[in-house]
């Protein structure tokens, strides 16, 4: 999964980018910061329930806008 978090300022992640990557972490999955998203892979069968969770930690932070993409790997 990739997703972006808004308002995003480089280097200088606010409140709401920092909720929404402790939320994935705390689902207890590692998080590929890079300059245009983070993403982090998980089972399809969680990939739900870590981005209601990811979505709801940001927006109750302050995000304007959250961005999820997600690919599924069929093998």
């Amino acid at each position: 999964m990739e997703f972006t978090v808004e308002p995003f300022t480089e280097g200088e992640p606010g409140d709401h980018v920092v909720a929404a990557l402790a939320a994935v972490r705390a689902e207890g999955y590692t998080v590929e910061v890079g300059p245009f998203g983070s993403s982090f892979t998980c089972p399809a069968d969680r990939a739900a329930a870590v981005v209601e969770r990811l979505t709801a930690s940001a927006v109750e932070a302050g995000a304007t806008r959250v961005s999820v993409q997600v690919t599924v790997d069929p093998s």
